[in-house]
Order: C-alpha cells, then sequence, then structure tokens
C-alpha cells in the first residue's frame, strides 16, 4: 500500500522562487535596484521576453517591487520589497552551497590531474 504524500513547505518556497531564472535575479537584486537592460546584461543568457514573464511573477508574489519613473523613454526600475528581502538566508545560503560545491570540483580536477600526471 502507498503512503500518502504530505504537503512540504519547502514546496511553497519552490513555487516561489525556483527555476532557472528567479533565483539569479533575487540574486542580483538581493543588494541593488535594477533596471530591467541592467538584469539582462548580467544574464546574457535569459531572453528580454523570459526576464518580463519571471519579474512579473516575482512582483505579483509581492516578492520584487517595480517602479515606473513618469519620463521619456521610460524609467523601470526593480527591486526586492520587504517581504522579497526574508529571501536573503535563503540566497545566501544557496550561493554558500555553490562556492563549496565550486572548490569540491576544482579540488577534484586537481586530483585527477596529479593521478593523469
Amino acid at each position: 500500500m502507498l503512503e500518502k504524500v504530505t504537503y512540504c513547505p519547502a514546496s511553497r518556497t519552490l513555487k516561489v522562487i525556483g527555476g532557472k531564472w528567479k533565483p539569479l535575479i533575487l540574486y542580483y537584486l538581493q543588494n541593488n535596484t535594477r533596471r530591467n537592460g541592467e538584469l539582462l546584461r548580467l544574464m546574457p543568457d535569459i531572453t528580454q521576453k523570459m526576464l518580463t514573464r519571471q519579474l512579473r511573477e516575482l512582483e505579483a508574489d509581492g516578492i520584487v517591487h517595480r517602479e515606473v519613473y513618469p519620463v521619456v523613454p521610460p524609467r523601470v526600475e526593480y527591486s526586492l520589497t520587504e517581504y522579497g528581502q526574508t529571501l536573503t538566508p535563503i540566497l545566501e545560503a544557496m550561493v554558500q552551497w555553490g562556492m563549496e560545491q565550486d572548490n569540491l570540483q576544482v579540488k577534484k580536477q586537481k586530483d585527477n590531474e596529479i593521478l593523469a600526471g
């Protein structure tokens, strides 16, 4: 008999910040207000359409604030809301884990070179 699957609170977190681009967007916004073009330069593999979609979803979830300035041409800036700032410890943990994995990978490569060499 299969056991009934219960709700995992981490799934709520993943629903809001999961995916390929949202963690990167949040990383780049965590300490800075950024314009659309800046985010595109920081993430050269994302398309304008995808960036817009992800920013809109984050805005709808109350994570990102979109500020439109009434100038010509229009200027739009994105920043984390106070609620979005609560994700900072999660983002920092992800960054730390990623750096540790990078260090392990470099060590493995060096070990393999020594063994091969």
